[in-house]
């Protein structure tokens, strides 16, 4: 391995909680509430059971080899030449996915905050802290996330509670009206962005010290994320309205942008925006690790932190390349991103179980 660290469960627990939200707190409101309409909550419910059963498969990939990344893993059970291509293929994902990440984060900054910055500065300071954050290493990553769980707890249930007195019920009425099938296409969404992206943890199995504890850390962490997001979508619902919530870009900023308390407690909506900021920077960094430790794996480097930059400086070059605007951005983010997930981090995992149980049965039989 050109990694030789270790991180606590806790810590692992930690980050798939913050990776389970990640953007998701931002941008999926949105997406849910364009196709499930006023049943949004029921489509983040949906998301939350089978996002669990997706987590429980990684889990058993991770078992296969529990001293392997996903990366070895894949060229153990595919073979020495198919499963580099197959490995090349995953990485490909996890670095498109860093920079559809820092093009949204730009984007957000830029449309909401900064409105006379350009977006690619944002995004060059954006990238400059990841690869620091990734040159430190997994165990540093870790315990960040340990540092910032507590403020992004605390910032989430301030909004939630100051927001509750303006929540109608009605607003979630006529439940069903269009049927099931606007919901089942709503938890589309709420699967694959909080719950099928979390197949980089794979990457980082091996660096647990608790490795018996792993698929419960796991599960735990997706749990507690998913369960966060369900809140943010039904209380965009029961303030906003579902209507608002689908037309919005950005639905929960709207909701912060609400709060007020005797009209001297206002402009919450920064204190949203630093939550956002801290998850996705963990989700971001996270991946960007997994990419980099990936590719020294293939090519058999003994140390990753020698591609940081040079990934970095392709990452910022690639990131205004990815869309031409932000509408295109998101039009790609709701309508075919969920299906490039679906390939990557479910199609893939599945097929390494039955290959490597074919081989399993076949090495039995011929024993």
């Amino acid at each position: 391995m050109p990694e030789n660290v270790k991180i606590s469960i806790r810590q692992f627990t930690v980050l798939v909680m913050l990776i389970t939200i990640g953007d998701s707190i931002l941008v999926l409101p949105s997406i849910a509430a364009f196709e499930a309409k006023q049943d949004a909550w029921i489509s983040s419910l949906i998301g939350l059971a089978v996002g669990l059963l997706v987590v429980y498969i990684f889990s058993m990939v991770g078992k296969l080899y529990p001293h392997l990344t996903l990366v070895q893993s894949i060229q153990e059970i595919f073979g020495k030449w198919f499963g580099t291509f197959v490995s090349l293929m995953f990485l490909f994902y996890t670095f498109l996915s860093v920079v559809a990440h820092t093009r949204e984060t730009g984007d957000f900054v830029t449309s909401v905050m900064m409105q006379e910055t350009p977006t690619q500065a944002i995004q060059i300071l954006f990238v400059c802290i990841v690869i620091m954050a990734v040159r430190l290493g997994l165990e540093v990553i870790g315990r960040t996330g340990e540092i910032f769980l507590p403020w992004i707890i605390f910032f989430f249930l301030i909004l939630v509670i100051l927001l509750s007195p303006q929540a109608e019920f009605e607003k979630l009425q006529p439940i069903l009206e269009n049927g099931i099938k606007p919901v089942f296409h709503g938890s589309l969404s709420c699967i694959a962005f909080p719950f099928m992206e979390l197949v980089v943890f794979l990457m980082i199995f091996p660096y647990v010290n608790q490795p018996q504890q792993i698929r419960k850390g796991f599960l735990q962490g997706a749990l507690l994320g998913g369960i966060v997001l369900i809140i943010i979508i039904t209380v965009s619902i029961l303030v906003l309205g579902a209507d608002h919530t689908a037309r919005s870009m950005y639905p929960t900023y709207s909701l912060a942008r609400r709060v007020t308390v005797g009209r001297f407690f206002e402009r919450v909506e920064a204190i949203l925006a630093l939550m956002w900021t801290l998850t996705i920077f963990m989700k971001v960094s996270l991946f960007f690790y997994t990419f980099n430790l990936g590719l020294a794996q293939l090519l058999k480097l003994k140390e990753y932190r020698m591609l940081t930059l040079p990934v970095g400086l392709l990452l910022i070059v690639l990131t205004p390349v990815i869309s031409p605007s932000i509408t295109y951005y998101n039009k790609v983010l709701s309508k075919y991103w969920p299906y490039f997930d679906l390939t990557f981090a479910l199609l893939l995992p599945l097929l390494l179980l039955v290959v490597y149980f074919i081989r399993a049965k076949f090495k039995r039989s011929t024993t």
